[in-house]
């Protein structure tokens, strides 16, 4: 154990405890012991603290003994000319610092204005973001379990540059790794510079601000330590088996991008604690032998170009990634990003642009695919100037012994997140409802619509090489060309959709989950139903049962219905046990036939929206595509902003075209015969579906009873024509 390093940290923990103590007397003679501290929206109260002693510190009170704690784990600073076993008063001073940091950040929330935005995302006026409360942690740390993320990197202080900064963040998300960052060098911190090079920061691209100084490193491993608890079943208190849990399961270590002060050899030191490393920029001296830590605990002079794959080898994690031939970032980190406006250089989206798009997946016999084979046809991003439009047909074609039809429409919807992945590209959307936008970014740093292709080709290859062999991608820009080929995937749709008639809910005891927009929508779970197809239109129960047949493992699971709770609003107990879990304990419980009670959540890949009118007694359906006003006051746009992002709101409900003409359409509320507006294009694309459950009920010319934009489009002019043609719903029970 080297000296130099376990006399800084013992001298920095012996400084930073001075500082708590300090702080919390002024904190206490301003406000009182009995005055209330907290990090905001969590039941964790001060994590490492909490964690490592079971105290559950709820007033500055609390905080003295715990204080006290803290510096009589504090060794003494050693003597320059007497040599001591340092490792065990190293990793004491460590957790010292850690405690006293938690007290110091824990004040912070007692000022005002507090330091921090609470929020998931930093905005104009606001970078750093402070503690994670448990909504994001119940969103974010089963990545922390299931693989999706491996770990985190602690950055402390800043690059040489701002384009070093870009590059090092975005080979950290490449890796699949969170960015947690801290501190700063001389007034400048990494997440400053990417701030200032307009990457976008927060939880959703994995790039976390925390906080401007090194005791924000507290906010990490808090995190890091709530993980344990939380999915490791680790008691408050068991502090050895935290630590275990983190060493073996979360692979984390610190990157110190700077100059090592004392206090940061003293943070660096409780680290070591969880077995996670650091690797310095800074020729510092080194800790290599093994101990705590899975292999080296300090390794210095490490230079950028070479820190990330060090860090990976010092910690102990492999990580496998699909090596895409794509001039941009690619991960799943980037799967959150979004696409600004003002910095998008082109949109593909039939309803804004009128340009035609659709995505389209079908098979061949294995001569006809020429496998890795990407064709643009027609015109490229070159051939249009920023803030353009172009149309979009992607073009899927697989081969293989064991690929077939009912497969087709699993690989299409992965397309979404394909897409999705690579840094600058944001895709919303599927079948012929997508939308996609490319930015200022990506163009510049060369990616053109046929990195779609090769994106396609190397994900399909990687995720269903058990089914096919071949993929070849053609991307159609040509107007009139996407505009022919998109009614060939439309029949298709179709075919697909009708695949299902005859199946109903009470005549299977599995219903499916699909869990691929949590990306956006991290508390929506979508359970599809042989009567419900998925929100987006494109997955029906059968789709979803031959997904799970191909990825046990995948967004589509099999979900046991139980015992019926209710028949008629459509509740099964396990049906939601599941909902409950896979929302992140956020939805209790799930109405599948109502739209008043409990309804569905919805993600923000659904075809329609279906609204209450109270006025009309009845509900307004509106699909994306319809871009003007809607008798609820309010356009699509606004209603789906309303509606989604994984929120259960009475009254509304998220869904795909196919599922109007189901019997359990709102069925709790009386269903088909409540429809009382739609617009006038929906309307009839939708006629021969609506007749035939219009016939169903034995209503005669009910679909002429639905108003449409012709006849008004303020609930009172729906009302006064659903009064005038004897439209059923006037006579139903009121729905609220």
């Amino acid at each position: 154990m080297s000296k130099i390093i376990a006399s800084a940290a013992i001298r920095g923990a012996h400084s930073i405890a001075a500082k708590a103590e300090e702080r919390l007397k002024t904190a206490i003679d301003e406000k009182g012991r009995d005055c209330e501290v907290e990090f905001p929206n969590t039941g964790y109260y001060l994590p490492i603290i909490y964690a490592m002693t079971g105290v559950a510190i709820k007033t500055l009170g609390d905080m003295e003994p715990v204080l006290e704690r803290t510096k009589n784990l504090l060794p003494p600073v050693p003597a320059q000319h007497i040599h001591l076993p340092y490792l065990g008063h190293t990793l004491d001073a460590g957790m010292a610092t850690l405690f006293a940091e938690e007290i110091i950040e824990a004040l912070k929330y007692l000022e005002d204005p507090i330091p921090y935005f609470i929020a998931s995302a930093p905005d104009e006026d606001h970078l750093w973001l402070g503690a994670a409360d448990d909504k994001i942690m119940r969103e974010r740390g089963i990545e922390f379990v299931d693989g999706t993320a491996p770990g985190f990197a602690a950055c402390a202080g800043a690059c040489p540059d701002s384009k070093t900064a870009v590059k090092l963040a975005k080979e950290l998300q490449e890796k699949t790794l969170y960015v947690f960052l801290h501190a700063d060098n001389n007034g400048v911190s990494m997440a400053e510079q990417l701030r200032d090079e307009g990457v976008q920061l927060g939880w959703e691209t994995r790039l976390i601000p925390f906080g401007k100084d090194i005791y924000s490193a507290v906010f990490a491993l808090g995190f890091a330590s709530r993980a344990a608890m939380a999915f490791g079943g680790v008691q408050p208190g068991d502090f050895r088996r935290n630590l275990i849990y983190n060493k073996h399961r979360i692979f984390a270590f610190v990157l110190a991008l700077g100059e090592v002060s004392d206090e940061w050899y003293a943070t660096a030191a409780g680290a070591i604690n969880y077995g996670f490393p650091t690797i310095s920029y800074t020729p510092i001296p080194q800790i290599l032998p093994t101990g705590v830590c899975m292999y080296e605990h300090v390794v210095s002079g490490v230079g950028f170009d070479e820190m990330v794959e060090k860090a990976l080898q010092v910690r102990g994690l492999k990580v496998v990634t699909t090596k895409i031939d794509i001039p941009v970032a690619y991960g799943p980190a980037f799967e959150g990003e979004r696409v600004r406006k003002e910095d998008m250089y082109a949109e593909i989206n039939d309803m804004r642009t009128g340009k035609p798009s659709f995505e389209y997946v079908t098979t061949k016999p294995v001569s006809e695919v020429e496998d890795g084979k990407v064709e643009v046809v027609g015109p490229d991003l070159d051939d249009i100037e920023a803030g353009g439009s172009l149309a979009l047909g992607i073009w899927v074609e697989v081969a293989g012994a064991r690929m077939q039809p009912d497969f087709e429409p699993i690989i299409e919807r992965h397309i979404h997140e394909m897409v999705n992945s690579a840094s600058g590209i944001l895709h919303i959307g599927q079948r012929d409802i997508n939308w996609i936008r490319i930015s200022k970014a990506a163009y510049e740093t060369g990616f053109r619509m046929r990195h779609i292709g090769t994106i396609l080709h190397a994900r399909i290859q990687a995720e269903f090489s058990s089914i096919l062999d071949k993929v070849q991608v053609t991307i159609y820009t040509d107007e009139e060309k996407a505009r022919e080929l998109r009614e060939t995937a439309r029949k298709t749709y179709h075919e697909r959709d009708i695949r299902i008639a005859g199946l109903t809910d009470e005549a299977v005891d599995i219903f499916y989950s699909c869990s691929l927009c949590q990306s956006f929508a991290p508390d929506h779970i979508c359970i599809v139903t042989p009567e419900r197809s998925g929100l987006c239109g494109a997955y029906n129960w059968l789709d979803t049962k031959a997904a799970n047949k191909i990825n046990a493992t995948g967004p589509n699971q099999p979900i046991e219905k139980g015992n019926c709770i209710d028949p008629i609003k459509g509740q099964w107990d396990k049906v939601n046990e599941f909902i409950h879990n896979a929302s992140h304990r956020k939805i209790e419980r799930m109405s599948a036939y109502s739209m008043m009670e409990d309804p569905m959540t919805s993600c923000g890949c659904f075809e329609c929206i279906s609204a209450i009118l109270p006025l009309s007694n009845g509900v307004m359906i509106v699909d994306r595509d319809h871009a003007d006003m809607t008798p609820s006051g309010m356009k699509f746009s606004s209603l789906a902003g309303s509606v989604g992002g994984g929120q259960q709101t009475p009254g509304f409900i998220g869904h795909s075209k196919y599922y109007i003409g189901s019997r359990k359409y709102i069925s709790a509320e009386g269903g088909f015969k409540r429809i009382t507006w739609m617009p006038k294009r929906l309307k009839e694309e939708l006629r021969s579906m609506l007749e035939a459950r219009a016939e169903e009920e034995g209503i005669s010319g009910f679909v002429d009873m639905i108003a449409d934009e012709t006849v008004g489009i303020t609930e009172e002019e729906i009302m006064e024509h659903c009064t005038a043609v004897g439209h059923p719903a006037m006579e139903m029970e009121p729905m609220i």
